[in-house]
Protein backbone atom coordinates (compact mmCIF):
# COMPACT_ATOMS: atom_id res chain seq x y z
CA UNK A 1 0.00 0.00 0.00
CA UNK A 2 1.89 2.93 -1.41
CA UNK A 3 0.03 5.76 0.91
CA UNK A 4 -0.88 5.22 4.62
CA UNK A 5 -3.71 7.27 4.27
CA UNK A 6 -5.48 4.74 2.29
CA UNK A 7 -5.83 2.63 4.96
CA UNK A 8 -9.55 4.85 5.92
CA UNK A 9 -11.04 3.20 2.68
CA UNK A 10 -11.31 -0.19 4.70
CA UNK A 11 -13.94 1.50 7.03
CA UNK A 12 -16.07 2.61 4.37
CA UNK A 13 -16.22 -0.90 2.63
CA UNK A 14 -17.06 -2.52 5.15
CA UNK A 15 -19.42 -0.02 6.11
CA UNK A 16 -20.86 -0.32 2.56
CA UNK A 17 -20.68 -4.44 2.58
CA UNK A 18 -23.00 -4.42 5.59
CA UNK A 19 -25.60 -1.81 4.72
CA UNK A 20 -25.84 -3.86 1.14
CA UNK A 21 -26.60 -6.77 3.47
CA UNK A 22 -29.52 -4.87 5.01
CA UNK A 23 -30.46 -3.66 1.42
CA UNK A 24 -30.71 -7.35 0.29
CA UNK A 25 -32.35 -8.24 3.52
CA UNK A 26 -35.14 -5.61 3.03
CA UNK A 27 -35.39 -6.58 -0.72
CA UNK A 28 -36.46 -10.31 0.38
CA UNK A 29 -39.14 -9.12 2.68
CA UNK A 30 -40.24 -6.53 -0.16
CA UNK A 31 -40.40 -9.70 -2.33
CA UNK A 32 -42.27 -11.68 -0.18
CA UNK A 33 -44.69 -9.12 1.23
CA UNK A 34 -45.31 -9.24 -3.25
CA UNK A 35 -46.64 -13.10 -2.85
CA UNK A 36 -47.64 -13.32 0.94
CA UNK A 37 -49.49 -10.05 1.70
CA UNK A 38 -49.50 -10.30 5.27
CA UNK A 39 -45.78 -11.10 5.92
CA UNK A 40 -44.48 -8.97 8.79
CA UNK A 41 -47.25 -6.39 7.97
CA UNK A 42 -48.08 -5.65 11.86
CA UNK A 43 -44.05 -4.68 12.25
CA UNK A 44 -42.81 -3.64 9.03
CA UNK A 45 -45.26 -2.17 6.17
CA UNK A 46 -44.55 -2.36 2.45
CA UNK A 47 -44.42 0.97 2.05
CA UNK A 48 -41.63 0.85 4.49
CA UNK A 49 -39.59 -2.08 4.02
CA UNK A 50 -39.54 -0.33 0.44
CA UNK A 51 -38.33 3.03 1.13
CA UNK A 52 -35.68 1.00 3.58
CA UNK A 53 -34.58 -1.20 0.35
CA UNK A 54 -34.18 2.07 -1.43
CA UNK A 55 -32.44 4.44 1.00
CA UNK A 56 -30.06 1.59 1.77
CA UNK A 57 -29.41 1.44 -1.84
CA UNK A 58 -28.75 5.21 -1.99
CA UNK A 59 -26.36 4.56 0.91
CA UNK A 60 -24.37 1.62 0.65
CA UNK A 61 -23.37 2.63 -2.80
CA UNK A 62 -21.92 6.29 -1.67
CA UNK A 63 -19.97 4.73 1.12
CA UNK A 64 -18.87 2.85 -1.58
CA UNK A 65 -18.08 5.75 -3.61
CA UNK A 66 -16.35 7.45 -1.00
CA UNK A 67 -14.12 4.37 -0.40
CA UNK A 68 -13.27 3.87 -3.71
CA UNK A 69 -12.31 7.99 -3.98
CA UNK A 70 -10.33 8.02 -0.23
CA UNK A 71 -8.18 4.35 -1.45
CA UNK A 72 -7.51 5.50 -5.53
CA UNK A 73 -7.24 9.88 -4.72
CA UNK A 74 -3.91 9.53 -3.09
CA UNK A 75 -2.39 7.24 -5.51
CA UNK A 76 -3.26 9.29 -8.41
CA UNK A 77 -2.25 12.21 -7.00
CA UNK A 78 1.21 10.90 -5.34
CA UNK A 79 0.53 11.97 -2.28
CA UNK A 80 -1.43 11.28 1.27
CA UNK A 81 -4.89 12.25 1.50
CA UNK A 82 -4.87 15.54 2.70
CA UNK A 83 -6.34 14.83 6.25
CA UNK A 84 -7.14 11.38 7.41
CA UNK A 85 -8.54 12.18 10.51
CA UNK A 86 -11.27 14.21 8.65
CA UNK A 87 -12.09 11.45 6.74
CA UNK A 88 -12.54 9.00 9.68
CA UNK A 89 -14.66 11.33 11.69
CA UNK A 90 -16.67 11.86 8.58
CA UNK A 91 -17.15 8.27 8.24
CA UNK A 92 -18.43 8.00 12.17
CA UNK A 93 -20.85 10.65 10.73
CA UNK A 94 -22.21 9.01 8.32
CA UNK A 95 -22.62 5.60 9.86
CA UNK A 96 -24.59 7.16 12.97
CA UNK A 97 -26.80 9.10 10.05
CA UNK A 98 -27.60 5.96 8.39
CA UNK A 99 -28.18 3.45 11.94
CA UNK A 100 -30.56 6.84 12.52
CA UNK A 101 -32.31 6.59 8.80
CA UNK A 102 -32.77 2.37 9.47
CA UNK A 103 -34.46 2.96 12.92
CA UNK A 104 -36.29 5.60 12.49
CA UNK A 105 -38.09 3.36 9.69
CA UNK A 106 -38.45 0.58 11.86
CA UNK A 107 -38.92 2.04 15.07
CA UNK A 108 -41.76 4.88 13.56
CA UNK A 109 -44.77 5.32 11.64
CA UNK A 110 -43.78 7.64 8.69
CA UNK A 111 -46.49 10.07 9.29
CA UNK A 112 -44.42 10.44 13.03
CA UNK A 113 -41.28 10.39 11.56
CA UNK A 114 -42.05 12.95 9.74
CA UNK A 115 -43.29 14.88 13.13
CA UNK A 116 -40.65 14.25 15.48
CA UNK A 117 -38.32 14.94 12.87
CA UNK A 118 -39.03 18.80 12.42
CA UNK A 119 -39.95 18.41 8.27
CA UNK A 120 -42.47 21.64 9.04
CA UNK A 121 -39.69 23.26 8.99
CA UNK A 122 -37.91 22.46 5.72
CA UNK A 123 -40.92 19.87 4.35
CA UNK A 124 -38.70 17.60 1.86
CA UNK A 125 -40.13 14.15 3.31
CA UNK A 126 -42.61 12.55 1.14
CA UNK A 127 -40.67 12.16 -2.32
CA UNK A 128 -39.90 8.50 -3.90
CA UNK A 129 -36.10 7.55 -3.44
CA UNK A 130 -36.20 10.95 -0.80
CA UNK A 131 -38.28 9.68 1.48
CA UNK A 132 -35.14 10.04 4.23
CA UNK A 133 -36.05 12.99 7.07
CA UNK A 134 -34.82 16.69 6.41
CA UNK A 135 -32.41 16.23 9.30
CA UNK A 136 -30.98 12.62 7.66
CA UNK A 137 -30.59 14.82 4.30
CA UNK A 138 -28.79 17.70 6.10
CA UNK A 139 -26.39 15.59 7.64
CA UNK A 140 -25.58 13.34 4.39
CA UNK A 141 -24.76 17.02 2.84
CA UNK A 142 -22.59 17.82 5.67
CA UNK A 143 -20.42 14.80 4.86
CA UNK A 144 -20.37 15.02 1.21
CA UNK A 145 -19.25 18.17 1.19
CA UNK A 146 -16.52 17.83 3.80
CA UNK A 147 -15.40 14.38 1.72
CA UNK A 148 -15.23 16.78 -1.12
CA UNK A 149 -13.34 19.37 0.84
CA UNK A 150 -10.94 16.13 1.36
CA UNK A 151 -10.05 14.63 -1.76
CA UNK A 152 -10.42 18.12 -3.81
CA UNK A 153 -7.70 19.36 -1.15
CA UNK A 154 -5.30 16.08 -1.89
CA UNK A 155 -5.93 16.65 -5.57
CA UNK A 156 -4.97 20.32 -5.85
CA UNK A 157 -1.90 19.75 -3.66
CA UNK A 158 -0.73 16.62 -5.65
CA UNK A 159 -0.95 15.31 -9.54
CA UNK A 160 -3.61 16.10 -11.23
CA UNK A 161 -4.50 13.03 -13.94
CA UNK A 162 -7.60 12.35 -15.45
CA UNK A 163 -8.83 9.66 -12.97
CA UNK A 164 -8.85 12.51 -10.15
CA UNK A 165 -10.52 15.40 -12.82
CA UNK A 166 -13.10 13.26 -13.55
CA UNK A 167 -14.23 11.43 -10.29
CA UNK A 168 -14.09 14.38 -8.41
CA UNK A 169 -16.25 16.08 -11.23
CA UNK A 170 -18.98 13.20 -10.65
CA UNK A 171 -18.68 13.96 -7.14
CA UNK A 172 -19.45 17.77 -7.42
CA UNK A 173 -22.26 16.83 -9.71
CA UNK A 174 -23.63 14.12 -7.13
CA UNK A 175 -23.85 16.70 -3.87
CA UNK A 176 -25.18 19.90 -6.58
CA UNK A 177 -27.88 17.38 -8.01
CA UNK A 178 -28.64 16.50 -3.84
CA UNK A 179 -29.44 19.63 -2.97
CA UNK A 180 -32.14 19.68 -5.33
CA UNK A 181 -34.21 17.34 -3.39
CA UNK A 182 -34.54 20.06 -0.32
CA UNK A 183 -36.44 21.78 -3.05
CA UNK A 184 -40.33 20.19 -2.55
CA UNK A 185 -42.88 22.15 -4.78
CA UNK A 186 -46.55 21.38 -3.80
CA UNK A 187 -47.30 20.95 -7.51
CA UNK A 188 -47.18 17.31 -7.70
CA UNK A 189 -46.13 17.41 -11.72
CA UNK A 190 -43.22 20.26 -10.90
CA UNK A 191 -42.33 17.72 -8.00
CA UNK A 192 -42.03 14.58 -10.53
CA UNK A 193 -39.82 17.01 -12.79
CA UNK A 194 -37.59 17.67 -10.47
CA UNK A 195 -37.39 14.53 -9.06
CA UNK A 196 -36.93 12.65 -12.44
CA UNK A 197 -34.09 15.07 -13.03
CA UNK A 198 -32.23 14.61 -9.80
CA UNK A 199 -32.57 10.56 -10.23
CA UNK A 200 -31.67 10.89 -13.75
CA UNK A 201 -28.92 12.88 -14.20
CA UNK A 202 -27.84 10.83 -10.97
CA UNK A 203 -27.76 7.39 -12.33
CA UNK A 204 -27.11 8.17 -16.27
CA UNK A 205 -24.92 11.25 -15.27
CA UNK A 206 -22.72 11.85 -12.74
CA UNK A 207 -22.54 8.01 -11.39
CA UNK A 208 -21.44 7.48 -14.79
CA UNK A 209 -17.85 9.44 -14.32
CA UNK A 210 -17.80 7.93 -10.94
CA UNK A 211 -18.01 4.82 -12.24
CA UNK A 212 -15.65 5.32 -15.28
CA UNK A 213 -12.71 6.69 -13.15
CA UNK A 214 -12.94 3.57 -10.62
CA UNK A 215 -13.40 1.11 -13.46
CA UNK A 216 -10.54 2.80 -15.27
CA UNK A 217 -7.69 3.22 -12.21
CA UNK A 218 -8.38 -0.99 -11.19
CA UNK A 219 -7.64 -1.26 -15.32
CA UNK A 220 -4.65 0.42 -15.67
CA UNK A 221 -3.55 -1.35 -11.70
CA UNK A 222 -4.47 -5.09 -13.12
CA UNK A 223 -3.37 -4.75 -16.88
CA UNK A 224 -0.28 -1.99 -16.99
CA UNK A 225 -1.71 -0.97 -20.01
CA UNK A 226 -0.72 3.09 -21.37
CA UNK A 227 -2.27 5.02 -19.44
CA UNK A 228 -2.28 8.03 -21.93
CA UNK A 229 -4.27 5.45 -23.91
CA UNK A 230 -6.93 4.73 -21.57
CA UNK A 231 -7.54 8.36 -20.39
CA UNK A 232 -8.34 9.09 -23.98
CA UNK A 233 -10.85 6.75 -24.34
CA UNK A 234 -12.19 8.07 -21.11
CA UNK A 235 -13.12 11.25 -22.04
CA UNK A 236 -14.62 9.98 -24.93
CA UNK A 237 -16.96 7.55 -23.06
CA UNK A 238 -17.66 10.44 -20.47
CA UNK A 239 -18.09 12.92 -23.16
CA UNK A 240 -21.18 10.59 -24.73
CA UNK A 241 -22.49 9.26 -21.94
CA UNK A 242 -22.80 13.03 -20.18
CA UNK A 243 -24.17 14.00 -23.39
CA UNK A 244 -26.82 11.52 -24.09
CA UNK A 245 -27.62 11.03 -20.33
CA UNK A 246 -28.65 14.89 -20.34
CA UNK A 247 -30.63 15.07 -22.96
CA UNK A 248 -32.18 11.55 -22.60
CA UNK A 249 -33.48 13.25 -19.43
CA UNK A 250 -36.64 13.87 -21.74
CA UNK A 251 -37.83 10.11 -21.68
CA UNK A 252 -39.23 11.37 -17.74
CA UNK A 253 -41.12 13.91 -19.41
CA UNK A 254 -43.19 12.01 -21.78
CA UNK A 255 -46.53 11.87 -19.66
CA UNK A 256 -46.28 14.56 -17.44
CA UNK A 257 -48.36 17.11 -20.46
CA UNK A 258 -44.89 18.19 -21.82
CA UNK A 259 -45.19 19.41 -25.40
CA UNK A 260 -45.25 16.27 -27.76
CA UNK A 261 -41.51 16.88 -28.98
CA UNK A 262 -39.75 16.05 -25.76
CA UNK A 263 -41.20 12.20 -26.84
CA UNK A 264 -38.51 12.73 -29.59
CA UNK A 265 -35.64 14.53 -27.43
CA UNK A 266 -36.08 11.17 -24.96
CA UNK A 267 -36.34 8.92 -27.21
CA UNK A 268 -33.18 9.57 -29.53
CA UNK A 269 -30.88 10.76 -26.87
CA UNK A 270 -31.81 6.90 -25.33
CA UNK A 271 -30.71 5.15 -28.83
CA UNK A 272 -27.15 6.68 -27.92
CA UNK A 273 -26.91 5.88 -24.27
CA UNK A 274 -25.95 2.10 -24.72
CA UNK A 275 -23.02 3.83 -27.26
CA UNK A 276 -20.54 4.35 -23.86
CA UNK A 277 -21.49 1.27 -22.47
CA UNK A 278 -21.01 -0.79 -25.24
CA UNK A 279 -17.41 1.26 -25.54
CA UNK A 280 -16.57 0.23 -22.36
CA UNK A 281 -17.02 -3.36 -22.70
CA UNK A 282 -15.01 -3.38 -25.77
CA UNK A 283 -12.42 -1.40 -24.32
CA UNK A 284 -12.12 -3.74 -21.47
CA UNK A 285 -11.76 -7.22 -23.05
CA UNK A 286 -9.56 -5.28 -25.69
CA UNK A 287 -7.27 -4.55 -22.73
CA UNK A 288 -7.60 -7.58 -20.81
CA UNK A 289 -6.06 -9.48 -23.81
CA UNK A 290 -3.39 -7.08 -24.13
CA UNK A 291 -2.37 -6.71 -20.76
CA UNK A 292 1.57 -6.37 -19.58
CA UNK A 293 1.15 -8.55 -17.02
CA UNK A 294 -0.97 -10.90 -15.42
CA UNK A 295 -2.45 -9.61 -11.84
CA UNK A 296 -2.27 -12.20 -9.53
CA UNK A 297 -5.34 -11.75 -7.72
CA UNK A 298 -7.31 -13.17 -11.27
CA UNK A 299 -10.88 -12.02 -9.24
CA UNK A 300 -10.44 -8.44 -10.21
CA UNK A 301 -10.61 -8.81 -13.70
CA UNK A 302 -13.26 -10.81 -13.84
CA UNK A 303 -15.30 -8.36 -11.54
CA UNK A 304 -14.53 -5.47 -14.39
CA UNK A 305 -15.38 -7.60 -17.18
CA UNK A 306 -18.86 -8.80 -15.86
CA UNK A 307 -19.58 -5.07 -14.66
CA UNK A 308 -18.81 -3.46 -18.24
CA UNK A 309 -21.08 -6.94 -19.80
CA UNK A 310 -23.78 -6.56 -17.86
CA UNK A 311 -24.10 -2.58 -17.77
CA UNK A 312 -24.20 -2.76 -21.64
CA UNK A 313 -27.16 -5.53 -21.49
CA UNK A 314 -29.21 -3.82 -17.76
CA UNK A 315 -28.23 -0.54 -18.58
CA UNK A 316 -27.71 0.14 -22.03
CA UNK A 317 -29.73 -2.35 -23.80
CA UNK A 318 -32.83 -2.56 -21.37
CA UNK A 319 -32.65 1.23 -20.87
CA UNK A 320 -32.98 1.84 -24.70
CA UNK A 321 -35.71 -0.41 -25.60
CA UNK A 322 -38.04 0.88 -22.77
CA UNK A 323 -37.11 4.81 -23.47
CA UNK A 324 -38.53 4.78 -26.74
CA UNK A 325 -41.70 6.50 -26.42
CA UNK A 326 -43.82 4.75 -27.82
CA UNK A 327 -42.37 1.38 -25.95
CA UNK A 328 -42.56 3.54 -23.06
CA UNK A 329 -46.36 4.17 -23.88
CA UNK A 330 -47.53 0.83 -22.96
CA UNK A 331 -44.61 -0.23 -20.40
CA UNK A 332 -44.08 2.46 -18.20
CA UNK A 333 -45.23 1.58 -14.66
CA UNK A 334 -44.85 -1.92 -14.88
CA UNK A 335 -42.18 -4.88 -13.94
CA UNK A 336 -40.45 -3.82 -17.26
CA UNK A 337 -39.15 -0.85 -15.65
CA UNK A 338 -38.25 -2.85 -12.43
CA UNK A 339 -36.40 -5.14 -14.58
CA UNK A 340 -33.97 -2.17 -16.24
CA UNK A 341 -33.43 -0.86 -12.62
CA UNK A 342 -32.90 -3.81 -11.01
CA UNK A 343 -29.71 -5.25 -13.46
CA UNK A 344 -28.69 -1.76 -14.45
CA UNK A 345 -27.85 -0.39 -10.54
CA UNK A 346 -26.39 -3.86 -9.64
CA UNK A 347 -23.75 -4.23 -12.75
CA UNK A 348 -23.21 -0.44 -13.09
CA UNK A 349 -22.82 0.86 -9.40
CA UNK A 350 -23.07 -2.26 -7.57
CA UNK A 351 -20.55 -4.20 -9.29
CA UNK A 352 -18.50 -1.36 -9.50
CA UNK A 353 -17.68 -0.88 -5.98
CA UNK A 354 -17.35 -4.99 -5.61
CA UNK A 355 -14.60 -4.89 -8.12
CA UNK A 356 -12.96 -1.61 -6.30
CA UNK A 357 -13.46 -3.60 -3.43
CA UNK A 358 -12.03 -6.98 -4.83
CA UNK A 359 -9.21 -5.46 -6.01
CA UNK A 360 -8.54 -2.85 -2.90
CA UNK A 361 -9.27 -5.04 0.02
CA UNK A 362 -6.68 -7.61 -0.26
CA UNK A 363 -4.16 -4.80 -0.29
CA UNK A 364 -5.33 -3.03 2.31
CA UNK A 365 -5.66 -5.98 4.60
CA UNK A 366 -1.79 -7.16 3.73
CA UNK A 367 -2.57 -10.20 1.84
CA UNK A 368 -0.50 -9.49 -1.04
CA UNK A 369 -2.43 -12.10 -2.81
CA UNK A 370 -5.23 -13.93 -2.10
CA UNK A 371 -5.23 -17.65 -1.12
CA UNK A 372 -6.83 -19.80 -4.26
CA UNK A 373 -9.45 -21.02 -2.18
CA UNK A 374 -10.29 -17.47 -1.32
CA UNK A 375 -10.39 -16.85 -4.79
CA UNK A 376 -12.26 -19.64 -5.75
CA UNK A 377 -14.97 -18.60 -2.84
CA UNK A 378 -15.04 -15.14 -4.35
CA UNK A 379 -15.37 -16.57 -8.26
CA UNK A 380 -18.17 -18.64 -6.98
CA UNK A 381 -20.04 -15.69 -5.16
CA UNK A 382 -19.18 -13.54 -8.67
CA UNK A 383 -21.43 -16.21 -10.62
CA UNK A 384 -24.29 -16.86 -8.22
CA UNK A 385 -24.89 -13.11 -7.96
CA UNK A 386 -24.54 -11.85 -11.58
CA UNK A 387 -26.76 -14.92 -12.73
CA UNK A 388 -29.23 -14.75 -9.81
CA UNK A 389 -30.00 -11.19 -11.03
CA UNK A 390 -29.74 -11.63 -14.21
CA UNK A 391 -33.01 -14.28 -13.65
CA UNK A 392 -34.70 -11.61 -11.82
CA UNK A 393 -34.44 -9.65 -14.35
CA UNK A 394 -35.73 -12.06 -16.95
CA UNK A 395 -38.31 -13.35 -14.48
CA UNK A 396 -39.30 -9.43 -14.29
CA UNK A 397 -39.67 -8.90 -17.57
CA UNK A 398 -41.61 -11.73 -18.25
CA UNK A 399 -43.97 -10.68 -15.70
CA UNK A 400 -43.76 -6.53 -17.40
CA UNK A 401 -44.44 -7.89 -20.82
CA UNK A 402 -47.84 -10.50 -19.74
CA UNK A 403 -48.69 -7.14 -17.37
CA UNK A 404 -48.14 -5.08 -20.14
CA UNK A 405 -50.67 -7.48 -22.44
CA UNK A 406 -53.26 -8.62 -19.74
CA UNK A 407 -53.85 -4.61 -18.63
CA UNK A 408 -53.03 -1.98 -21.85
CA UNK A 409 -53.24 -3.84 -24.91
CA UNK A 410 -55.71 -6.51 -24.73
CA UNK A 411 -58.84 -5.94 -26.13
CA UNK A 412 -60.55 -6.82 -22.81
CA UNK A 413 -57.97 -5.04 -20.57
CA UNK A 414 -58.00 -6.80 -16.69
CA UNK A 415 -58.14 -4.74 -13.15
CA UNK A 416 -54.61 -4.46 -11.91
CA UNK A 417 -55.18 -6.43 -9.27
CA UNK A 418 -56.39 -9.49 -11.58
CA UNK A 419 -53.45 -9.42 -13.56
CA UNK A 420 -51.34 -9.08 -10.64
CA UNK A 421 -52.95 -12.68 -9.85
CA UNK A 422 -51.95 -13.86 -13.12
CA UNK A 423 -48.06 -12.75 -12.94
CA UNK A 424 -48.22 -14.33 -9.37
CA UNK A 425 -45.65 -17.52 -10.59
CA UNK A 426 -42.77 -14.59 -11.50
CA UNK A 427 -42.98 -13.02 -8.11
CA UNK A 428 -42.30 -16.87 -6.66
CA UNK A 429 -39.33 -17.10 -9.04
CA UNK A 430 -37.85 -13.22 -8.58
CA UNK A 431 -38.07 -14.38 -4.73
CA UNK A 432 -36.06 -17.28 -5.12
CA UNK A 433 -33.15 -15.86 -7.38
CA UNK A 434 -33.47 -13.00 -4.73
CA UNK A 435 -32.63 -15.25 -2.08
CA UNK A 436 -29.82 -17.37 -4.38
CA UNK A 437 -28.54 -13.62 -4.86
CA UNK A 438 -28.81 -13.39 -0.79
CA UNK A 439 -26.16 -16.80 -0.58
CA UNK A 440 -23.72 -15.11 -3.62
CA UNK A 441 -23.90 -11.78 -1.11
CA UNK A 442 -22.61 -14.33 1.65
CA UNK A 443 -20.39 -16.44 -0.07
CA UNK A 444 -18.51 -12.83 -1.41
CA UNK A 445 -18.22 -11.72 2.22
CA UNK A 446 -16.97 -15.12 3.81
CA UNK A 447 -14.38 -15.01 0.58
CA UNK A 448 -12.70 -12.26 2.76
CA UNK A 449 -11.91 -14.89 5.42
CA UNK A 450 -10.72 -17.71 3.46
CA UNK A 451 -6.97 -18.40 3.61
CA UNK A 452 -4.14 -16.83 4.35
CA UNK A 453 -1.31 -14.56 2.79
CA UNK A 454 0.15 -15.87 -0.04
CA UNK A 455 3.36 -14.15 -0.37
CA UNK A 456 4.01 -12.48 -3.93
CA UNK A 457 4.86 -9.53 -5.39
CA UNK A 458 2.10 -7.15 -6.44
CA UNK A 459 3.05 -4.99 -9.62
CA UNK A 460 1.86 -1.50 -8.65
Amino acid sequence: MPFSSQAVAKLYFIAAIALFVGQTLFGLIIGLQYVMGDFLIQFLPFNMARMLHTDLLILWLLFGFMGAAYYLVPEEAEKDLYCPKLAIILFWIFLTISILDVLGYLLFSYPELVKITGNQLLPTMGREYFEQPTVIKLGIVIVIVGFLYNIGMTIFKGKKTAINVVLLTGFIGLVLLFLLTFYNPDNLVLEKYYGAHVIHLWVEGVWVLIMAAILTFIMIKITGIDRELIEKWLYLIIAIAVMSGIIGTGHHYFWIGAPEYWQWWGSIPSFIEPVPFFIMTVLAFNMVNHRQYEYPNTLPTLWILGTVVVTFVGAGVLGFLQALAPVNYYTHGTQVTSAHSHLSFYSAYAMTVLTMISYAMPILRGRLVNSHASQVWERWAFWLMIVSMSFMALFLTAAGILQVYLQRVSETPLPFMMVQDKIHLFYWLREIAGLIFFIGLMVYIISFFIGGEVEESVQS
